[in-house]
């Protein structure tokens, strides 16, 4: 479902008063099958949002780098976009720690959002949208959790709940593969496990493709199977998570894993596979 090779990024910088450059990313490469749930794994400034950017179209490699591609269509070429990056957005959600909601908008308009790249700019400016594509927000929601919330204004929602309308925005959307940049960091453990028992029950029950960035070490272990370990700027780790051993988190955190690991919460657990990501609880 994605392939990524060769995968590099150059930020200018400055060092001691002159122009540098920052390596973001320095040849990365992986490939993640259709229905997988990874965990993007690394300390802060280790590449994983720039990584999460490129995959999703929102920014190019250096010229030189390899390729990405999502659902065996072409996004990133080197540093130009691909002529199919447009199919490959569509099939892409992306859910940002901020959640990205408008706060005056009522729930369901802000999961109508989701479907803007069907619309004309005209349908947008009116939020002209036909009964079924409504009739189908509804029912994202009620994936979630969050059908009876529909007609209240986002702003009045929880930090979780409103991580949860986000993540019904990029279902209504049609989303193959969900990419999640730190969705949990801002939220409480309780908050943080409904939406992680969302975001594991939707790969699960549709066969969505999840790759996730955390902090959090006792949540990747709970509910992704596979990590990704980033350390500046490269992949030093790829492989089963109960591999993860100290020495490895060692190598991703450096002076700071004792210390991760000490303030880590219990871990807790996830949904069972076969049941329905509905129930989850609002």
């Amino acid at each position: 479902m994605i392939v990524a090779e060769n995968v590099s990024k150059t930020f200018p910088a400055l060092a001691h008063g002159q122009q540098s450059h920052f390596k973001a990313l320095d040849r990365i490469s992986f490939s993640i099958a259709a229905g997988e749930c990874v965990a993007l794994l690394g300390a802060s400034g280790s590449g994983k949002s720039t990584l999460i950017r490129m995959m999703c179209g929102l920014a190019r490699m250096d010229a030189g780098s390899g390729h990405i591609a999502i659902g065996s269509k072409l996004a990133l070429q080197g540093n130009r976009f691909s002529d199919e990056i447009a199919q490959t957005r569509k099939i892409t959600g992306v859910i940002f720690q901020q959640f990205n909601l408008v706060g005056q908008l009522d729930v369901l308009t802000n999961v109508l959002v989701g479907c803007l790249h069907t619309k004309s700019t005209f349908d947008v400016l009116f939020r002209r949208f036909t009964e079924a594509e409504r009739v189908q927000a509804l029912e994202c929601l009620d994936m979630v959790g969050l059908g009876p919330q529909a007609y209240q204004r986002a702003s009045t929602l929880s930090g979780g709940q409103q991580q949860r309308v986000a993540v019904a925005r990029a279902l209504l959307k049609g989303a193959k593969v969900l990419l999640a940049d730190e969705p949990v960091a801002s939220l409480d453990p309780e908050s943080a496990r409904k939406v992680m028992d969302v975001l594991f029950g939707l790969t699960k029950e549709l066969g969505m493709t999840l790759v996730v960035s955390l902090h959090q070490i006792s949540i990747a272990r709970t509910y992704c199977q596979r990590a990704l370990g980033m350390s500046r700027g490269r992949l030093v780790f790829d492989g089963p998570i109960a591999d993860l051993t100290e020495q490895r988190l060692n190598q991703l955190y450096g002076a700071d894993a004792q210390e991760l690991l000490m303030n880590e919460p219990p871990a807790v657990l996830h949904v069972n596979e076969s049941q329905s990501h509905s129930l989850v609880s609002a």
